[in-house]
């Protein structure tokens, strides 16, 4: 990757977490500027306006959290169970906390800023972890999919209720062997 790359990801990693601490409406570019040690013409070379960072941030996070979901659930050398743990943990486990809170709240408040990233990023992990359930479970692909509703509800709720990442995994372990018992699991 070129030092150009590197620093528009720097800066999309400070950015999301600035206007997550200050909210969209009270953070500035100088902010994010002065936060990813950039100079502000240098950060609108890179993005034009406050609302296009936030949506390549937003963006930037979402295809990250995705493709180390994807790369996980696509280790069919490790069982079943371990994957759908860490693909959410990926997904989810790694927004627990204040500061994941105000993430959460940015998005949820400013869906104008996102169209239709809000949906179709949650879209695709859920058809990852219903692809990974049928892949072990042929033959039962309808169940598959209840499945894997299922454990993305549970872990939505775990979310909102656990104070720690480590009571986030414990929880969505309990709900992996509930919903997927270890003797269904396949070898």
């Amino acid at each position: 990757m070129s030092d150009e790359g590197d620093r528009r990801d720097h800066v999309l990693e400070v950015a999301l977490g600035t206007f997550a601490r200050f909210g969209y409406r009270k953070t500035s570019m100088d902010d994010i500027a002065r936060a990813a040690d950039i100079s502000r013409p240098g950060l609108y070379f890179l993005f034009t306006s406050k609302p296009n960072l936030f949506r390549a941030a937003a963006i930037h996070a979402l295809d990250r959290d995705l493709a180390a979901a994807e790369r996980v659930l696509a280790d069919t050398g490790r069982p079943l169970a371990d994957r759908l743990i860490e693909a959410f943990d990926a997904w989810t486990g790694r927004y627990i906390g204040p500061m994941a809170r105000e993430v959460t709240t940015l998005v949820d408040t400013h869906p104008d800023l996102l169209g239709d990233l809000t949906a179709d990023y949650p879209a695709r992990f859920l058809a990852l972890v219903t692809s990974a359930i049928a892949t072990q479970r042929p033959g039962r692909s309808a169940r598959a999919d209840d499945l894997a509703r299922t454990l993305r509800s549970t872990a939505i709720g775990i979310k909102q209720e656990a104070a720690t990442r480590e009571e986030f995994l414990a929880r969505v372990a309990i709900a992996v062997d509930l919903l997927i018992p270890p003797a269904r699991r396949p070898a």
